[in-house]
């Protein structure tokens, strides 16, 4: 029999997007780049095999993720398409990025110019406020989860310890995120408003930006976090003075007088250079195929997601292990930690 050399590689499909190289790959899921059949447009597959989701009690975790991103579609949030699902494997499609983390261009360039870390801050700002409206806060903005896209516009990624407004409770409970990034407040273990926790770390984000080095940082958590409570900053000396005063009142301790995100956009040097990004009509939002795929899971096994107390979970690990994977001093990525120990409300 003769074999036509010429013939082309036959590419594995799933469902309409034919599957191409693996572009990340975690502890417990692959990122495959594809592309839509019909229309070409390129996405990222993150695969996840059903067992792995049963074996670490993830079913809510991924479930609450996968809605929320549904939930909050904006020009400034990374899209996601729709959830696939075969005998043993789960596929999340979503938008592809290609324009790497923000976090990388900190690093190659060290510090950002000001018209630059304002544009990225504005949107920054536009996508978080799109997310409160839609009672959906984030409690891990970093830089390592926002992306940049082609054209190099801030995308914001990574919803997996993002929580939803509850009814009759305004507050939240659970201590969780990056620790250089996360407010006061929530090391209180008293309750947080999460909008005012997420532009504390808004606020943080804006400073790394301009500056290259984080606001708050030790080497050891307690003094770490006694800084953070107390505010314990300074700004370096390039800041131009409407930045820094800007960063000031977001960085403010006390959640209740802090800057809120109107308050924000209002802000003069906020307000320079800024376009509002154009919205469209509220899309209807079907989680219909979220519903089908992880009845299938549960179906095949029965568990309650276990919370996992901050407090005793800081006891447990050792402080080197925090100041090494958590704090962006060790420019570690922490992805796949918190897809297998992620703190819920």
């Amino acid at each position: 029999m003769i074999v036509d050399k010429t013939m082309k590689k036959v590419r594995r499909k799933i469902g309409k997007y034919e599957v191409g190289r693996t572009i990340g790959e975690g502890t417990f899921a692959k990122v495959k780049f594809a592309k839509h059949s019909d229309t070409g447009e390129s996405v990222a597959i993150k695969v996840m095999a059903k067992s792995t989701i049963l074996k670490h009690r993830m079913v809510e975790q991924i479930k609450r993720e996968i809605s929320i991103m549904k939930i909050v579609r904006h020009p400034n949030i990374v899209r996601l398409h729709e959830v696939l699902a075969s005998e043993t494997k789960i596929y999340i499609i979503l938008e592809f990025v290609m324009g790497g983390e923000l976090y990388d261009q900190i690093v190659q360039q060290v510090k950002l110019s000001e018209n630059e870390s304002k544009r990225y801050f504005q949107q920054l700002i536009d996508a978080v406020a799109h997310c409160h409206k839609k009672g959906v806060y984030h409690r891990d903005l970093k830089p390592e989860n926002l992306l940049l896209d082609a054209f190099g516009n801030l995308k914001v990624s990574d919803f997996g310890l993002s929580a939803l407004t509850k009814q009759g409770d305004d507050l939240l409970h659970t201590t969780c995120g990056t620790p250089n990034y996360v407010a006061p407040e929530v090391l209180s273990n008293q309750g947080y408003d999460g909008a005012a926790a997420d532009v504390w770390s808004c606020g943080v984000i804006l400073y790394v930006l301009m500056a290259g080095y984080l606001p708050f940082e030790e080497a050891d958590l307690p003094t770490l976090f006694r800084r953070i409570s107390a505010a314990e900053f300074v700004c370096p000396l390039w800041f131009p003075a409407g930045a820094k005063a800007l960063i000031h009142k977001i960085l403010d301790p006390n959640p209740k007088t802090r800057m809120k995100i109107k308050e924000i956009k209002q802000d003069p040097w906020f307000r320079k250079n800024y376009y509002p990004v154009k919205l469209r009509e509220d899309e209807k939002v079907n989680l219909d195929d979220v519903q089908a795929v992880f009845d299938d899971i549960e179906a095949s096994g029965t568990f309650s997601c276990t919370a996992i107390s901050w407090s005793l979970f800081c006891l447990w690990l050792p402080c080197n292990f925090w100041y090494f994977h958590l704090c962006l001093g060790g420019h570690q990525r922490t992805s796949d930690f918190k897809l297998g120990l992620s703190l819920s409300t």
